[in-house]
């Protein structure tokens, strides 16, 4: 099992990207009175059949050839279902596939969220060619890195490069801060 909802969100949003994703939503709330944290990524990749969504909840089950197993969804729904939460998986053939994550916030068993900021970071950087909108919500307060906004900004001027790199880090790791007042998720 991954040690942090973060490495999750991760292996899930890696799987859009290898769904021909051109747009990655990934949205975590936390809400603090409703003891819950939530974690969604959804995408207009090529999407799955019933059968496949099925499939994929199976760890026997993989499209990889590098592995004989796909670890990543069971035990992200089993981490979520062990901490009194749910999970779903909503897809459509050729329109794109939606993960919902639903956690006990305070439950023993919830692994931390972990380092975000840096996954979300990893994903926008090494993806140029994919538009990602992230969404934190803590309580009432929330912000969102939308990189369609930023593209319109920068033009042809890659998200790699150290400037902008640096940039989207700290813009994800002080708008979280000043979002959850430093929590510890």
């Amino acid at each position: 099992m991954m040690p942090e909802i973060s490495l999750n969100i991760l292996d899930v949003a890696e799987n859009s990207v290898r769904a021909d994703a051109t747009l990655i939503e990934i949205t975590v709330s936390v809400q603090p009175s409703e003891d819950t944290l939530s974690v969604t990524v959804k995408d207009n990749g090529c999407g799955m059949t019933p059968e496949q969504v099925a499939r994929v909840q199976d760890p026997f089950f993989t499209t990889r050839t590098t592995r004989k197993v796909g670890l990543g969804v069971p035990f992200f729904r089993q981490a979520a279902e062990s901490t009194g939460g749910s999970f779903q998986i909503d897809s459509v053939k050729g329109k794109g596939t939606e993960v919902r994550a639903v956690f006990g916030l305070s439950h023993i068993d919830r692994m931390p969220l972990g380092d975000i900021s840096s996954t979300i970071h990893t994903l926008v950087v090494f993806n140029g060619n994919i538009d990602f909108r992230y969404t934190y919500i803590y309580g009432e307060k929330s912000f969102v890195l939308d990189t369609r906004e930023m593209r319109e900004m920068l033009g042809d001027i890659s998200f790699a490069e150290k400037e902008v790199s640096d940039f989207i880090r700290d813009y994800l790791e002080t708008n979280k801060a000043e979002t959850d007042g430093g929590a510890d998720i």
